[in-house]
This record gives structure tokens, C-alpha cells and sequence, in this order.
């Protein structure tokens, strides 16, 4: 069998992220942070670690500085190993000078470095998505069938079945048929793979494996004089058409698509309860991130409930609860806050317009995002909003009923956001 060294990883990362807007208006999406210390690309990198795989490339595009940034500084492997994680940033050449314009595109301008690294397996993984994987047993499973291109693919909902690519899947594990976000009744029956009259269906999971030969010969194939520019919405149909060898790797495991405002916040929250469906504390298979050299939280007076808390941040006299508390968070006292992400900041004392970080006292927030370095002046009020709500205010955001304050901003003592 093939070795785990012969696979080179390639991580989407490069996409606008509208929809987690504005919590995506300063940085890329996979460096959006995430249970309090880490950030999104910190799980599929962390997964390729752990699943052996030491050969990663990230492609970039949009915001992309404090990605990079983060990225440089976690991932230094030592001389003695080989691999490392790569940064193939969105570039102009003699050849194109446009920017990625999909999955398939931004991996079809890195096919030169792609084939520079004489990797045999091309392993394509999205940057925003949280589950724990072993991928090793995925590319296991893909050269026992001796596949083309193997798809991670997970039972799905019902009524869910509108939001994901749907395969079908025949009981050889090959699959058969593709239709994205399908609606009709009759398409949808015929797209039945489980006995599960809850979940009989197999959404993609857009992760992918290829015989690498196979990915370049997709990606420069044309079709009516036009290239291929999406992983599910071109190659995959196409390959299923022209009887290549597709299969589908079932997985169990918990997985989320964080690709929404709402998603996002139901996601962390998620973690704060005492047995949560994907735990970060797992000694054997750590999520790895930036190293830190910040003091314990101090606390002092505060009653805390279900709450996941990073280290470095400062809490007076507070009543917390249901919440994801960031790195050096600082909350003033008298303050109860409740079903609400803050994010921290990346130093301590004032913003840059001289307001103090953190959440002042007396304040009553509740159902929100507060991102980084946003400064909450003293008795604010902020409540959640119905779900269908979205609102455009130049101090916050709602969206999906959720209240963001972006990052940076300073929101005036005494203000209140309600519906």
C-alpha cells in the first residue's frame, strides 16, 4: 500500500467568506478565531498532523495578512522532519492575471507547484469547516478501491438535503450520481443511498482525494472552451460522467460547515456545554494553534456557568453564563452577560482611539458576537434579535438574529441594541 508521505494536502482558504460578514470585513475566513484561542485553519491543519500527513499547502487570496501571519508563526517544522506548511498565495503571471475564481481555478493555478512536489495524492480540504478526521484511513480507503478520486461524504438530514451535494452511492462504495442542493421530489428519491428514513442521504463533504495524474488532467481538460472552475459544481459531475472511478468515503464523525453568521455562533456556544459533541481535549489528537505566553484568567467575585475560557483575561464582579470568553478578555464589574461569543483582544489597555478594551461595567449583553479589540462602554444593553432579522447599523451588524460588533469598534457607554 502506498505510504501517507506520498500525499500532499492543498487547503482552500482564499474565499470572500460574505456570508460570516463582518466578522470576515479584516481577515480571511479561515482565520476567523474560534473556541476562544484558536482559529478555523487551525482544524485542518491539525487533522493533516495528526493523520501523518506533513506536506501542506494553504491557498490564499483575500485579507490574508493575519492568516499568513498566524500560519508562519504556529507551523515551523524542525529541520529534521520533512514537509511544512506552505502559503500559495493568489498571484499574476505572463500566463493569467485574474484572481482565483473557485476551488477548482485557485487549485489549477498552483498545478506547477502541485507537480513540483512529485506528490502522488493531491488531498483538497476546506478551511472553514469544523470535525476531527484521520485521514490517513480515508486515503486507505481510497487506494483499496483503487479510485480516481475518493469523496468524504456524511449521512444528511432530510430536510437538509437542499444545502449540500448529494451523491449517490452504490452499495460498492462507488457513486453513481452527483446533484447540487437538489430540490425536486422526484431527483431527491432517486438520490436515496441509506435505509435511514431520517438521513438516506450522502452529502459531500468537500473533501477530496485525487490520484494526482487525474486532478491535472481535469483541470486543464476544457469543456465547450471553457476550464473548469468548481470542485462540485464541475469536476465532480463531470467525472462521475465519464465512468472514472469516484468513490465515497463514509464518514460518522461529528463535522460543521461554519459558513454563516448563525452556524458560527451556535457552533461555539456548542462547546461550552459539559459533554459537547467535538471536544478539543483530546491528548492524543491535539488541535494545534498559536503558543501563547499569557498569565491564567483571573476571576475575582464572578459566578461563571458553562463557559469556555482562554487564558490572559481579567473579569471583576461578573455573571457569565453560556458563553465563549477570548484571550485577554477584560469585563468590568456588575456586568452579566449571557449566549454570547467575545472574541478578546490582541493586547491589552486602550484601542487605538484611546477607548478602553473590553466590556465595561453594568452592561447587559446578551445573544451576540463581540469580535476583537471592540471596546463596550459602561451600561450598555444588547439583545438578541428574532432570526430572520438582518440590520446594517455603523456600530453593529445582525444577521440571523445574531448582534455582531466588529472588530475594532467602540460601541458608546450607555447605548441599546434591541429589537
Amino acid at each position: 500500500m502506498p505510504s501517507r508521505d506520498e500525499i500532499l494536502a492543498v487547503i482552500l482558504g482564499g474565499g470572500r467568506g460574505t456570508r460570516l460578514y463582518p466578522l470576515t470585513s479584516e481577515r480571511a475566513k479561515p482565520a476567523v478565531p474560534i473556541a476562544g484561542k484558536y482559529r478555523l485553519i487551525d482544524i485542518p491543519i491539525s487533522n493533516c498532523i495528526n493523520s501523518d500527513i506533513f506536506r501542506i499547502s494553504v491557498l490564499t487570496q483575500f485579507l490574508s495578512v493575519s492568516l499568513h501571519r498566524h500560519i508562519t508563526r504556529t507551523y515551523v517544522f524542525d529541520s529534521f522532519h520533512e514537509g511544512g506548511v506552505q502559503i500559495w498565495a493568489a498571484e499574476q503571471s505572463l500566463i493569467t492575471t485574474d484572481w482565483y475564481q473557485g476551488t477548482a481555478d485557485a487549485v489549477r493555478k498552483q498545478i506547477q507547484e502541485i507537480q513540483s512536489t512529485r506528490a502522488k495524492y493531491v488531498l483538497i480540504l476546506a478551511g472553514d469547516h469544523l470535525y476531527r478526521m484521520d485521514y490517513g484511513k480515508m486515503a486507505e480507503y481510497h487506494w483499496e478501491n483503487d479510485a480516481d478520486i475518493t469523496i468524504a461524504v456524511q449521512p444528511v438530514l432530510k430536510e437538509e438535503a437542499s444545502r449540500f451535494g448529494i451523491l449517490k452511492k452504490e452499495p460498492s462504495g462507488e457513486i453513481r450520481r452527483f446533484a447540487e442542493k437538489p430540490k425536486d421530489p422526484a431527483l431527491l428519491a432517486d438520490l436515496v443511498s441509506l435505509d435511514n428514513p431520517e438521513m438516506p442521504y450522502l452529502g459531500s463533504m468537500g473533501i477530496y482525494m485525487f490520484n494526482t495524474e487525474v486532478l491535472v488532467d481535469v483541470l486543464r481538460k476544457e469543456i465547450d472552451g471553457k476550464l473548469f472552475v468548481d470542485f462540485g459544481k464541475d469536476i465532480i459531475p463531470y467525472l462521475i460522467s465519464a465512468d472514472s472511478r469516484v468513490f465515497g468515503y463514509q464518514y460518522e464523525g461529528y463535522w460543521r460547515d461554519i459558513g454563516t453568521i448563525r452556524t458560527f455562533y451556535e457552533t461555539n456556544l456548542e462547546l461550552t456545554e459539559d459533554e459537547p459533541e467535538i471536544d478539543f481535549y483530546d491528548p492524543e489528537k491535539p488541535i494545534y494553534t498559536h503558543p501563547r505566553f499569557l498569565p491564567g484568567t483571573r476571576a475575582i467575585g464572578c459566578k461563571l456557568s458553562r463557559v469556555l475560557l482562554a487564558e490572559g483575561s481579567i473579569i471583576h464582579e461578573a455573571e457569565i453564563d453560556h458563553c465563549v470568553i477570548g484571550l485577554r478578555q477584560q469585563i468590568g464589574e456588575g456586568s452579566v452577560i449571557k449566549d454570547t461569543i467575545l472574541m478578546g483582544a490582541d493586547w491589552y489597555g486602550v484601542q487605538r482611539n484611546g477607548a478602553p478594551l473590553g466590556i465595561g461595567k453594568n452592561c447587559n449583553i446578551q445573544g451576540a458576537i463581540i469580535d476583537k479589540n471592540a471596546s463596550i462602554g459602561d451600561n450598555v444593553v444588547i439583545k438578541p434579535f428574532p432570526q430572520d432579522v438582518s440590520v446594517d447599523h455603523p456600530l453593529y451588524i445582525v444577521r440571523d438574529g445574531v448582534v455582531v460588533v466588529p472588530k475594532n469598534t467602540t460601541i458608546p457607554a450607555g447605548t441599546v441594541i434591541q429589537p
